[in-house]
């Protein structure tokens, strides 16, 4: 045996383990999340031509978004700044005030020119250091006016010469911006020396900015308001996010290679939300440039009477600290999210071989956790309350509205994908939303919340309008307006309504003197001391009572009715006293002047019934005919006519105002209607008309961006498909498919879940269901038109991207 058979079996060795994976290199955690958004960033900023202008349009469109809500988050300064100004400038005699060298004597004297509203003081000094509103360095003197700088205009100009023959006193100058509610209000403030003639019609103050504690919201209005708040500003949001998806396609591309050169698939949904991010950071810098302009230009405007001087256009604070970081975060969270189910390969993305189908399931969870927010709270939201569940409501809303963006880009590929047939330009349209209908769901994703909203919200206003708006009784068949004036002299009366009868579009006048008496030698201070006294004639009369003849002479008497006020004198052979005690500011009291002029009624005037004049009132008390009380021994009495215009005659109201203001405060026009809508329940429903306004012009403006973004990352195909000879004319109507079935879905899907979301809110306030339908039709039809300009708008910029050198490349 040889040494080497000699030899012991030795056991074959153990192969070698296979290479495990390399051990991560690099930051971890939050330094690695840092890393990758900063490539991105770089790609971004220094990826060439297209990543510029990809960047360059999600900024704009996220720039937009931002500019509104700069705006929003400058709402509660803005509504401040009246308020304080308003209050500023006002004094609504709150305590009595003793007649000094300080002190002065003030009125309202509002009036109207062609729908406009017309605020009117008139202030009479009582010593050498009179009271000084804002806005002004001196006060008037009797014969003239301050006026702001917007009536100071009207006046000037060839409009206003009917309203210069009312307000004839001499313009000596302008109140400044600290007296004025906004760059556009109408006002003025006059001087006078007869107010001290009228006590009853005017106060004495010896300051300004006395006007008492604002009456709080109640529950149903704070629903209002938090409903109008987020209906306006949730789809702002949705622009942002659709905005920062601007270049998916390509940008897919990009990402790809990033696989091939060794990135994770985590680490490029990193990079691309870097890319995002970058964009979003732009836009935030691009909404602050906005709003520069933007506030020149909202301090030009002027809408629903609402006018804002550009410097109350200033953001809270700690709303945009909100801002800046929630859209930011946004853009990566929004990002990261649509790359969720796109597998990105070094190969490709398996986006290019087709989409992988969308599921319902989970689009239904947000709306179901909205229902379950709201539902508990149904019928707890009464006027009675003062308050509600403000962060509760909102989220649920929200959520609800969210459930509207999610359903639709399910519900705009369940039904093209059966789609079949149809012109050519339909089967382009089709086939490029059976390929990728994502970008044509998230382009009018905006539009289909927005007026989702805003049909939910009308659905709302329309169903509580009833419960701030109340019948003021007033007969309009009977007349159009009522004119009331203090009179010196009760001969005076008549003298006024023989001037109206004379002017032109007046078709009929009613008028009568008015006063107030006490019993004569009973104490003027007394609980059942004054009797009505109405002075007319038997036609006008006629319209106060129940005659059954009437001459002149006759004098009747009218019982109160049930809720009217209690009337002592009227009654056969009572004793008034036509010398009307005056009111005394020092002593807060009626004081007797002069000799006693006692009136007795006649033992046999027979009782009458009252009936409602033509403003709804019961004229209770003694009614006589001139020629049985003669108004020349009466110390104090007002004018009140009606006065019933003839519709085919424009400006017959601005000549009877003209008649009749003049120029001098004790003279009054009211009017009539048959129904009063609250002050605060209007203010909300015009804020809600103006940020409609403002959210339908950034819808505008975002959706042309995101279709010319569209229509870019699309050049290169349309510019094969032409030079293959297809009809440019084929193409265009192919782009309007695209966008028309998207929008005619999802204005589909707004109108479901705007009832909806409106059946819910109306059931939170106990109020039948009931939907308006003509406003239903015109906020869908707003919605369609803002598509179809938008559509327009992108036609030339499509026939420039069918030209031959869209096929260049770099």
């Amino acid at each position: 045996m040889s040494t080497l058979d000699s030899r012991t079996p030795q056991a074959p060795p153990a192969p070698e383990p296979a290479p495990g994976p390399a051990p991560p290199t690099g930051p971890r955690g939050a330094a690695r999340w840092a890393a990758d958004l900063a490539m991105g960033a770089r790609f971004a900023l220094t990826g060439g031509r297209e990543s510029w202008i990809r960047t360059v349009l999600t900024a704009v469109g996220v720039g937009l978004g931002v500019a509104v809500l700069m705006v929003a988050a400058s709402v509660p300064n803005m509504l401040g700044a009246r308020e304080a100004r308003g209050e500023a400038r006002e004094n609504f005699g709150f305590g009595p005030v003793e007649r000094s060298d300080h002190s002065a004597l003030y009125t309202w004297s509002d009036t109207e020119f062609r729908g406009e509203g017309i605020r009117g003081r008139y202030i009479e000094p009582e010593g050498s250091s009179p009271p000084v509103p804002p806005g002004v360095e001196g006060l008037p003197g009797p014969g003239e006016m301050l006026v702001s700088p917007a009536l100071g205009e009207l006046l000037a100009s060839p409009e206003g010469e009917l309203l210069r023959e009312r307000l004839s006193q001499r313009v000596v100058g302008t109140i400044g911006d600290e007296g004025l509610l906004g760059p556009k209000e109408l006002t003025f403030l006059a001087g006078s020396d007869t107010l001290s003639d009228f006590p009853d019609s005017a106060m004495r103050i010896d300051r300004f900015d006395e006007v008492g504690e604002p009456e709080p919201l109640d529950a149903v209005l704070l629903l209002l308001v938090v409903v109008v708040c987020v209906v306006l500003l949730f789809p702002v949001w949705v622009f942002i996010a659709t905005s920062v998806r601007f270049g998916g396609e390509r940008r897919d591309r990009r990402l790809a290679a990033l696989r091939l050169v060794g990135a994770d698939s985590r680490m490029v949904r990193r990079i691309a939300a870097g890319e995002s991010l970058v964009g979003a950071l732009l836009g935030l810098a691009v909404g602050a440039a906005l709003l520069l302009p933007v506030r020149a230009l909202i301090g030009r405007a002027e809408f629903l009477d609402i006018s804002v001087f550009p410097a109350d256009v200033r953001p809270s604070a700690p709303l945009v600290a909100l801002i800046a970081v929630a859209v930011p975060v946004s853009a990566v969270v929004v990002t990261l999210f649509a790359l969720r189910g796109v597998a990105i390969e070094p190969l490709g993305v398996v986006r290019d071989a087709g989409v992988r189908r969308r599921r319902l399931w989970w689009r239904l969870v947000p709306p179901g956790i909205g229902l379950v927010l709201l539902l508990p709270l149904v019928g707890g939201i009464d006027a009675e309350r003062g308050t509600i569940d403000t962060y509760r409501i909102a989220a649920g809303i929200v959520l609800l509205l969210v459930g509207v963006t999610t359903v639709l880009p399910w519900l705009v590929e369940w039904v093209v994908n059966r789609m079949r047939g149809g012109p050519l330009a339909f089967q382009l349209a089709v086939r490029r939303l059976q390929l990728d209908s994502g970008p044509g769901a998230r382009a009018v994703s905006g539009i289909t919340v927005a007026v989702a909203g805003a049909i939910a919200v009308q659905m709302l206003f329309g169903g509580v309008e009833g419960d701030y708006t109340r019948s003021t009784g007033h007969d309009t068949s009977r007349a159009d307006l009522q004119v009331m004036r203090d009179l010196r002299d009760g001969r005076q009366a008549w003298e006024l309504t023989e001037r109206l009868e004379d002017i032109r579009g007046v078709d009929r006048v009613l008028g009568a003197a008015v006063l107030h008496a006490p019993e004569a030698g009973t104490d003027p201070n007394g609980d059942r001391s004054w009797t009505r006294i109405t002075v007319a004639g038997c036609a006008t009369l006629e319209q106060l009572a129940r005659l059954r003849s009437c001459e002149e002479g006759d004098v009747f008497v009218a019982p109160p009715t049930e809720d009217g006020a209690e009337e002592p004198g009227a009654r056969p052979g009572a004793r008034l006293d036509l010398n009307i005690p005056v009111y005394s500011h020092e002593k807060e009291a009626y004081e007797r002047t002069g000799e006693p002029r006692p009136w007795s009624v006649p033992a046999d005037a027979p009782v009458v019934v009252a009936r409602p004049d033509a403003m709804g009132r019961y004229t209770a008390g003694v009614l006589a005919t001139p020629g049985a009380l003669d108004l020349t021994r009466v110390t104090q009495a007002h004018a009140d006519v009606s006065v019933k215009l003839d519709p085919a005659v424009p400006d017959a109201v601005e000549h009877i105002r003209n008649a009749v203001e003049t120029g001098s405060p004790e003279t009054r026009v009211m009017t009539l209607s048959a129904t009063d809508q609250s002050n605060k329940f209007a203010a909300v429903q015009r804020a809600l008309y103006a940020g409609a306004a403002g959210v339908m012009l950034l819808i505008g403006a975002s959706m042309v961006v995101s279709t010319l973004e569209q229509l870019r990352e699309r050049r290169k195909l349309l510019s094969v498909l032409v030079a293959f000879g297809t009809r440019r004319s084929t193409l265009g109507w192919s782009v309007l498919w695209q966008t028309a079935l998207p929008v005619a879905l999802g204005l589909v899907l707004s109108v479901a879940g705007g009832i909806g979301l409106g059946a819910v809110l109306l059931k939170l306030v106990s109020t039948p269901v009931a939907v308006h339908w003509t406003s239903l039709g015109a906020m869908t039809g707003i919605g369609a038109g803002v598509v179809l300009l938008v559509t327009a708008l992108s036609l030339p910029p499509l026939w420039r991207m069918m030209r031959p050198d869209g096929l260049r490349t770099e």
